[in-house]
């Protein structure tokens, strides 16, 4: 299965990309994708097991440090969707015009991205100079269920948009 086959099937030329090494919403993915008819690309460092589904592929980025990410950023743009944690990846992403969800279902926006960024970099610092500092916060079912409102209503805004563009552009 190759690319051009997976986005042969969608309605609009929307992907998903999936930061998929530590992504614990991966099936829910799926589903939603399936549903909406909209072609998925799962990137890891290895190749991962995914559903058989023309509209799911994987790919193997490599094992270098930033292989996965720098793989993603090079591809994800306008009218895509980037599903991430890493906060570094989720910026490039955004400045490049791709919609941007974490796997808790918190989107990344031009407006948030900065000051993400801003905190991510002092609670590195702080963790190098000793400081004890929490890590993230653990992953809640709640956050499931918040992450499946989030990709679905982005999906659907993407996919009105490009209705609205082709309706315009007939008329």
């Amino acid at each position: 299965m190759g690319y051009h086959a997976a986005s042969m099937t969608t309605a609009a030329p929307t992907r998903i990309y999936v930061d998929a090494d530590a992504c614990p919403v991966k099936d829910e993915i799926y589903r939603v994708a399936i549903r909406h008819s909209v072609a998925v690309t799962v990137v890891a460092g290895q190749l991962i097991r995914v559903p058989q589904d023309p509209l799911i592929e994987r790919i193997a980025a490599g094992s270098g440090m930033d292989a996965a990410d720098d793989w993603i950023a090079e591809r994800a743009g306008k009218g895509d969707i980037v599903i991430t944690a890493d906060i570094p990846l989720a910026s490039r992403c955004v400045k490049a015009g791709a919609e941007v969800i974490a796997p808790n279902g918190k989107p990344f926006t031009e407006q948030s991205i900065g000051m993400t960024l801003a905190v991510r970099n002092l609670m590195t610092d702080l963790r190098s100079s000793g400081e004890i500092t929490s890590g993230p916060k653990t992953f809640a079912p709640r956050d499931r269920s918040t992450f499946l409102s989030a990709l679905d209503q982005t999906i659907r805004r993407i996919q009105r948009r490009y209705a609205d563009q082709a309706a315009t552009s007939k008329g």
